[in-house]
């Protein structure tokens, strides 16, 4: 680390006062490298934008005078409650950010109730996350084969964790501009305890094609997901999808709940925003069908807009990522505690008690 990189915090300064203070501040606690690999997607980035921007694009249309009194941001899927629907999005190697990684991320979450979901490329090995804590789900990166994805989806059962999560938009890794101009890298020491870094690519002979016969050749198919929900007992979660048809499909073979999400912009530049998405998935799914949005969300009124269009809960990635590079475990509970009072102050304002009440009457989108 250089010496113009500033360490953690061990307190919150005053005017770290909103998620994107935090952006602010983040940059001045992570290496130039690590920040363009945190905040940069691919090509030309206009879906890293769209994801914000599409917000602001909504307005709120308030009820008033509403008893409001008995309010409260409970919120129930899959049979679980949860104290309020914003959830914290895989993220891989959070050594880059700070010292205790996803250590540090769990304990935050816990204490605010967040629903933590790890990633595959955790550093934390999954066993040192409290087995007792019932606000976690774990997200699977398909392992190249069947036999090495179920033992990770074993692993995560007998941890306690509520659900499985399948990473379906990543077959290949995006490109991304940013990351090579500034010839990013993970260090060469950091250990990732449940997965290598690089799934083992098929041998090519000269007539195979590197992308079609190589990593697509090892990617996750439908009967692959139809495999990992016929060997666990717990519910299985598909995040990155986009089209209503993968949608239905999802439905018919057993999937029960969808994260609609374009990996933070990440991965194909121009898809779809995921608030767009939202609204196309919703019309043709089940009424009841658990929907989180993936993307975007900077404030409390963010999280509203996606609940009025048809999200049961929303998650964050590079914001609590801020927060982790800031202040650790102190950094991610004050961005998780922000954006929920910003969203207990916008239902307030709304004339909405709870979560259920949030429906399309309350926006316009003209």
């Amino acid at each position: 680390m250089s010496s113009s990189v500033l360490s953690p915090l061990s307190q919150i300064p005053p005017h770290l006062q909103t998620l994107a203070d935090y952006e602010t501040q983040a940059q001045k606690h992570l290496s130039d490298m690590v920040w363009q690999y945190l905040q940069g997607g691919a090509m030309d980035e206009y879906s890293v934008r769209d994801n914000r921007q599409q917000f602001s694009k909504i307005q709120l249309v308030p009820r008033l005078l509403n008893d409001l009194t008995q309010g409260s941001t409970e919120i129930e899927i899959l049979g679980q409650k949860f104290p309020h629907p914003i959830f914290l999005a895989p993220i891989g190697h959070q050594q880059q950010f700070y010292p205790d990684a996803e250590a540090a991320t769990a304990l935050a979450a816990e204490v605010l109730g967040s629903n933590f979901i790890l990633s595959t490329f955790t550093n934390t090995d999954l066993r040192r996350l409290k087995a007792e804590n019932p606000f976690k789900w774990f997200q699977l990166y398909w392992q190249g084969e069947r036999e090495k994805s179920l033992a990770l989806v074993k692993l995560a059962e007998a941890q306690n964790f509520k659900a499985i999560v399948i990473t379906v938009d990543a077959p290949h890794t995006g490109i991304r501009d940013r990351e090579r101009r500034v010839f990013f890298h993970l260090p060469e020491n950091m250990q990732h305890p449940h997965t290598p870094t690089h799934i083992p690519l098929p041998e090519l002979r000269e007539d195979q094609h590197p992308v079609f016969n190589g990593l697509m050749q090892i990617a996750p198919k439908w009967a692959d997901i139809e495999f990992i929900i016929a060997n666990t007992h717990l519910p299985v979660i598909l995040k990155g999808v986009l089209h209503p048809a993968d949608a239905r499909k999802a439905i018919a073979i057993g999937v029960k709940g969808l994260i609609i999400s374009n990996h933070g912009g990440r991965v194909l530049d121009t898809a779809i925003s995921p608030l767009k998405a939202l609204a196309k998935i919703k019309s043709v799914v089940p009424a009841d069908f658990p929907l989180l949005l993936d993307g975007g969300v900077r404030r409390g009124t963010d999280v509203f807009k996606a609940l009025a269009i048809g999200a049961s809960a929303v998650l964050i990635g590079r914001p609590y990522i801020h927060g982790l590079a800031v202040a650790g475990a102190l950094g991610v509970a004050h961005v998780i505690k922000i954006l929920k009072e910003e969203f207990e102050v916008t239902m307030a304002l709304m004339g909405t008690s709870t979560p259920d009440d949030i429906n399309t009457d309350y926006i316009s989108q003209e």
